[in-house]
């Protein structure tokens, strides 16, 4: 709102108007917090129930699936436990909050994934040729032979 005061009585207009802003504001939050339920569903409001990209699963904190709310929990110990294990307080808080944020793209889908893909490449180099069967071996087994 670009609003120009050329004057002390647009000043005071505008000062009236903003006390009036004010005082709605303050009336609109003190009703939220008036009982338990409201300071429940306050509290709620935190976490949105708005569907993610497959449709059933919420992007909220309970929303996540169990891989997703697990990875919550042992990335940060892990990575504290393990790669800055000699950090201070400063480096082990801001690796806890990234890792927090990462592990809102673990899912059992994205393990799933990922594990199907290293079991594709380490069953590329296990597996050998098999001899392909000529016609002459199938002879007896209800398949005609050319």
């Amino acid at each position: 709102m670009d609003l120009r005061i050329r004057n002390i009585d647009d000043l005071h207009s505008e000062i009236a108007r903003l006390k009036g802003v004010e005082q709605e504001q303050r009336t609109a939050i003190g009703l939220r917090f008036t009982g338990p339920a409201n300071i429940f569903a306050t509290f709620m409001s935190l976490f949105p129930k708005s569907a993610a990209t497959e449709g059933l699963k919420s992007s909220g904190v309970l929303g996540q699936d169990f891989v997703g709310l697990l990875s919550r929990v042992l990335l940060p110990v892990a990575l504290n436990k393990t790669i800055f294990r000699n950090s201070n307080f400063l480096v082990k808080t801001l690796v806890g909050l990234a890792s927090q944020k990462a592990s809102h793209f673990i899912s059992e889908d994205s393990v799933m994934s990922v594990w199907d893909k290293a079991k594709s490449l380490f069953s590329k180099f296990g597996k050998k040729d098999k001899p392909k069967a000529n016609p002459e071996n199938l002879k007896g087994f209800g398949v005609p032979a050319e």
